[in-house]
This record gives C-alpha cells, structure tokens and sequence, in this order.
C-alpha cells in the first residue's frame, strides 16, 4: 500500500475543502470524509439557546448533552476558544455533585446495529487521576478508572458502554484504553495501549486521542495525535461472539446514551470521574481509517 507524505496529505485536505458541494460542520473542524458518519459533535462553542447547561450537538443526530452539575461554568476559555472541564468536586462525600457531561436517552439511531464506531477528540489532563472513590470511608481507596468519553449500550445503566476511550487498570496497572462491546449484556473486549498512560496524557498538555471499534472484523485500534498506539487485547476468546457467520452489527437497539468524564450522566450516582478538559468530540458510526485519524488530527485547529 502507498504511504502518502505529510506534505501531500495536507495539501489533499486543503484541495478537499475547496471542493464545491463539499460540505463541513463547521469551518475547517472536520475532515471531509468523516462528515456523513459524524453523528455526534461537540465542540463546547455552542450553548443551547436559553440553557446554557445543555450543549448543541453540531453531528447528525442532533443529541444535544447536558453539562451535569457544573451546567454552564464547565465552560472554560483554554486557547482561542472554550473547552469542557470536567472534575471531581468533593471526594470525601458520597454524593452526585461531580461535574461530568453526556445524557441518558436513547435517541442514538444511528448507533443501531452498526459494523463499526469511532470516538475521538482533545483530552488535558488539568488534575490529580484517578480520584479517591467518594463511594467508601477509605481515604486511601481510589477509583480503579477514569472516564474519557463512550457511548452506552442499549440496555445500559448508565455506566455499561458499546464504544469508550478510558484509562482502567489492566492486570494491576493503569491503562489507556478502548473498551468495546458488540452485544448488549454481553462481554466486552479491552484493547490497552502498551505505553505508560502519564507519558501518552501528561498533565496539562492537550492530546487527541482516538479509538476504533470495528464490530465485523472484532478489531480495535488506538490513537494519540493522529499515530496508531501499539497495544494488547485483554480478553481471550470471542468476547465479541464473532464464530458464526458475518457480517456482524452491534445490538439492533439505540444506545442509552453518552457518557464523558465520568459515568452515569443521569446524574444517579458518581463513578470514575477526570479530572481534565474536552474539547471536538466526535461520534461516528464507523470504524475510521488511519489515514482519517490523521487527517482530522492535522486539521484540527490544536493539531496544526
């Protein structure tokens, strides 16, 4: 297969933006190809008029998300523009006042019975992670994850997830990964990247991250700043259930939802809180190519 040069994939993506009748979802923000699939888009620049505690989705499916507990002070100017702070707010009471984001609804369609999805966007790690577990009396008890952003099952709880991008600890060692689940209720499948998670989101710094689950094929795959990440798949077998004949789908339901920095984003309980910043998530309903993620990587305003 021919590898195109950084040179020439850049001036393809500019010769793609002048092309008439190709369309973005906003000015310079997504690459071309990715526009049809893109169902959710969240660049945290567009409040819903008269509640500035939900954001609009700028993707297809109009899946606007609630900014929980925080509402429109998790809006924060980092850059030319604002992002999404999410954090855990008092550790030591077992509350639900964390500020985390998504909504709880199953509105998702176009996640119903699909071969393939992609998540992706900015994480900034701006605190201590992982947080103490504010669900024990044990000050010394931390949450065994950190929540990045996913999409839920169809049958989800608010916590339980089709498509995530984390950090869970894998045999004993904090990981980042993509966690997947083909069938809802049934095993997932972790694929955990091989590199030390604090050297991949070292604090303070922005990084775009991006994961790809791809439901036929029982593939998954990780990105940082438009490069493929070497990694292991955690569970042996056919998690996934993929030994009869394809082509194989995610469950014929609509996810229960979307989940960032946190889980249950109906606000019933806390679990896994980040502690760090969002900004152009996306939420496709296919597994993006490689040379895709790169390109958005590079387009990105962050990324040039």
């Amino acid at each position: 297969m021919r590898i195109l040069r950084p040179a020439l994939v850049l001036g393809l993506v500019a010769a793609l933006m002048v092309v008439p009748g190709i369309a973005t979802a906003s000015p310079a923000a997504v690459f071309p190809t990715l526009w049809p699939n893109l169902v959710g888009y969240y660049d945290f620049q567009h409040p819903v008029p008269g509640n500035p505690a939900r954001e609009r989705d700028r993707g297809s499916s109009g899946t606007d998300i609630d900014l929980v507990n925080g509402g429109s002070a998790m809006r924060v100017r980092d850059g030319s523009g604002f992002s999404l702070q999410t954090k855990q707010v008092d550790p030591a009471v077992s509350g639900n006042d964390d500020w985390k984001a998504g909504t709880y609804a199953s509105t998702l369609s176009a996640f119903n019975e699909v071969r393939g999805t992609t998540v992706m966007g900015w994480v900034k790690m701006t605190g201590t992670n992982p947080s103490p577990n504010s669900g024990t009396a044990d000050p010394n008890d931390f949450y065994n994850a950190i929540g990045l952003a996913g999409i839920l099952t169809g049958d989800s709880d608010g916590h339980a997830v089709r498509a995530l991008l984390e950090l869970i600890q894998v045999n004993g060692e904090l990981k980042l990964v993509a966690l997947g689940r083909r069938v809802d209720g049934g095993a997932s499948q972790t694929f955990a990247a091989n590199e030390n998670w604090k050297t991949l989101l070292p604090g303070g710094e922005w990084v775009f991250l991006a994961a790809t689950f791809d439901f036929d094929r029982g593939t998954m795959a990780l990105y940082r700043n438009g490069k493929p990440l070497a990694g292991t798949y955690v569970t042996p077998g056919d998690p996934w259930e993929l030994s009869g004949p394809g082509p194989h789908y995610s469950s014929p339901t609509n996810p229960h939802g979307i989940k960032i920095g946190g889980s249950f984003p109906q606000n019933t309980r806390e679990a896994n809180p980040c502690n760090c910043r969002f900004d152009d998530l996306m939420f496709l309903d296919r597994a993006v190519a490689p040379i895709e993620v790169y390109l958005q990587y590079r387009l990105s305003p962050r990324g040039r």
